[in-house]
């Protein structure tokens, strides 16, 4: 699969488009793990289907919470947030544990802009 790197005040970072994602969610034997690291209202909001929540959090790395997440280091990582911008320092935080890590081109915006199915969490009655 091809794959790009955006450029962002912060360098560049592989990523993963909408498209590519969403195919290899519903075919791949092994799909990507998919951690989106935005707040928990715009988790809750909506969603890549199947996505673990794992926010940013001032004073506690992202790296060690997802290495204590025991995920397949064989399978990539693609990380969401809304503009593909939030994701760019989660992404270099797990290349560097080993994890083949990706950000989804254009984050959230760009997936909702291409009307791909989205998740929302719901709220107990």
């Amino acid at each position: 699969r091809a794959m790009g790197n955006r450029l962002s005040p912060f360098g560049t970072v592989p990523e993963v488009s909408a498209e590519e994602l969403a195919a290899s969610l519903k075919h791949d034997a092994a799909p990507p793990h998919v951690i989106d690291v935005r707040t928990k209202g715009e988790y809750d909001a909506g969603h890549v289907p199947g996505a673990l929540h794992v926010p940013l959090l001032h004073g506690k790395p992202l790296d060690a919470r997802v290495d204590a997440m025991r995920l397949d280091k064989g399978r990539p990582v693609v990380l969401v947030c809304l503009t593909a911008h939030r994701s760019v320092p989660a992404q270099r935080q797990l290349a560097a544990r080993g994890y083949d890590a990706k950000q989804l081109q254009g984050g959230m915006l760009e997936w909702r802009r291409r009307k791909l199915e989205e998740a929302r969490t719901t709220k107990a009655k």
